[in-house]
């Protein structure tokens, strides 16, 4: 368990600057980078909009690599 507090999903989706669209999942990924367990990480919020509701699915730290392939494969789109 990575132990996230529960107050870290809607900074990271307020505060991110960059989001996307999954074209796998069909679901949105904001993208954010912040201090986590005394180290700088990015972390992926995915998350679903319908109409004015935002659903969060899930969060978690991002690996180096996962938003580069992710992007350069065209599975993330930028919103």
């Amino acid at each position: 368990m990575r132990r996230i507090p529960s107050s870290l999903p809607k900074k990271i989706f307020k505060e991110a600057k960059e989001h996307y669209y999954d074209n796998l999942t069909g679901h949105y990924v904001a993208v954010h980078k912040l201090e986590f367990n005394n180290k700088i990480r990015e972390f992926a919020l995915t998350y679903d909009k319908k109409e004015d509701v935002i659903e969060i699915i899930t969060v978690h730290p991002l690996k180096t690599y996962q938003k580069v392939t992710r992007t350069k494969s065209g599975r993330w789109q930028k919103t």
